[in-house]
């Protein structure tokens, strides 16, 4: 049985989705996404006029916040998936009071995360980044704290964001991630260049952006207006703070899981990036490089598995399995159609584009290769990994895509890195004539391995598993 098969003939009930819907639900995600990634480049971009130091204090603390950027994300699917389902079956009243207890369980979360990371922000540093250079561990420190001040406002960001999209309603995420940006990019070009602020000038409007888009994203759940025909999402009575363990629970039963497989996999991507840090300053820059015009190359698919959410929890809501079956086999070739278009033309742009980071020649040319090999792979394998398990997820099935994708990180990508980095690549680099710096390449194809294992398995549940069979309302 192929994946790509034609699914079974649906009779009898009207689709969910047209091919409208599909459209007005993902073309603002992917929208949304590339301002996502237009910003975390525009950082990287100005935060490079002081020097390579900068830069690299900068992207190490970075992936410390894509951390807990991660595990909000995943608290927020949690309540998105249960949101859905609710509205597939028809009822809002239980939407809306899941929305409540989402909110409230994010900004608890937040404001935990941020008291002990301030508390310990020290420690945390020294153990992860302990061996890197004094500058760049004196960045690290400054930037690190200003952004922990950040963490309740992404946190209800991303509820309130993921409550839109639990309704189809992409638009609205789509408007705040550009007044983010507006607020973010300005606010950087104003500390940066006019104040010559250090790395304080891109954490401060970080955290004012991320504080005045939660606020306006809290306003309108408030409002609560109806979307293409189906009932709002309110959180009125918001300020009359009740805990409803029941919903709670079922928040939890897929963001635990979500938060635990988001977590392992961020806290593994910095184990690696410590990693990559014990092959220079040069490598670290390139890291960061790469990083951020790889974001472009996956970026239909993350989009887009952003609406597997939407679209799979209505059909699973609704109790139309076979519709589940139908959009999960559509949107993949929509995903696989999407990146390849995209991916080609970047890959001959990928020169150009790494050139205006300023950094020395070595150091993009080896952030190239990096590009490179993520782009082709991605186009083949990665769809596979990371689109098709939000299905999974959408359904109920958050436990296996956990156990999967810890044991992957784990066993493939963490430990391939070391071998890899142990044996030197088995001498490529230095045959080759590369700097040590470039041994930091067998991290990227430890991440292709990582792809391929995730593959397999989550092909295989979809085909032969029991993942529409979860039960969460």
């Amino acid at each position: 049985m192929s994946f790509f098969s034609d699914s079974p003939v649906i009779t009898g009930r009207k689709l969910l989705f047209s091919n409208h819907d599909l459209w007005i639900l993902i073309w603002p995600l992917i929208i949304e996404q590339l301002l996502a990634i237009t910003l975390g480049m525009a950082d990287i971009v100005m935060v490079s006029s002081l020097g390579e130091a900068a830069v690299s204090g900068v992207s190490l603390v970075d992936s410390i916040n894509v951390l807990l950027v991660q595990i909000f994300a995943a608290l927020a699917t949690g309540g998105a998936v249960v949101c859905a389902q609710y509205l597939g079956k028809g009822s809002a009243d239980n939407a809306s009071r899941t929305a409540k207890q989402l909110l409230y369980t994010m900004f608890i979360a937040a404001a935990v995360l941020m008291f002990a990371g301030l508390f310990f922000r020290k420690h945390i540093l020294f153990f992860i980044f302990g061996n890197i250079d004094p500058d760049v561990m004196d960045a690290s420190r400054r930037y690190f704290f200003i952004s922990l001040f950040a963490l309740p406002g992404l946190a209800v960001y991303n509820a309130c964001a993921a409550l839109f999209r639990a309704q189809g309603n992409s638009r609205v995420s789509m408007c705040i991630a550009l007044l983010v940006n507006i607020l973010n990019i300005g606010g950087n070009a104003i500390l940066l260049y006019g104040f010559h602020w250090g790395v304080e000038g891109v954490a401060v409007p970080t955290f004012i952006s991320r504080t005045v888009a939660a606020v306006v994203l809290m306003f309108l759940l408030y409002k609560g207006k109806e979307f293409n025909g189906i009932p709002a999402v309110s959180i009125k009575g918001f300020s009359h703070v009740h805990f409803d363990w029941s919903l709670i629970k079922k928040i939890l039963s897929i963001g635990i899981p979500n938060g635990l497989e988001n977590g392992t996999f961020q806290i593994g991507k910095i184990l690696v990036l410590s990693l990559t840090a014990t092959f220079g300053t040069s490598a670290i820059a390139a890291n960061a490089a790469a990083n951020t015009l790889t974001a472009f190359e996956v970026l239909p698919g993350s989009a887009i598995g952003l609406a597997m959410l939407t679209v799979v929890g209505q059909c699973i809501g609704a109790g139309t399995i076979d519709q589940a079956v139908y959009y999960t086999k559509k949107l993949m070739k929509i995903t696989y159609a999407a990146m390849i278009v995209l991916n080609i033309p970047l890959l001959f742009a990928a020169g150009p584009i790494l050139s205006c980071y300023r950094m020395s020649a070595e150091t993009t040319r080896l952030a190239l290769y990096m590009a490179v090999t993520h782009g082709l792979c991605a186009m083949v394998i990665w769809p596979f990994s990371f689109v098709l398990p939000n299905a999974l997820r959408a359904a109920g099935d958050a436990a296996f895509t956990m156990l999967i994708s810890m044991i992957s990180m784990w066993t493939v990508r963490v430990g391939m890195s070391y071998v890899f980095s142990w044996t030197h690549i088995f001498g490529i680099a230095s045959a080759l004539g590369w700097s040590t710096s470039f041994e930091s390449l067998g991290i990227w194809y430890a991440m292709i391995l990582d792809w391929v294992f995730r593959t397999s398995f989550f092909i295989h549940r979809f085909i032969y598993g029991r993942w529409h069979r979860k039960k969460i309302i």
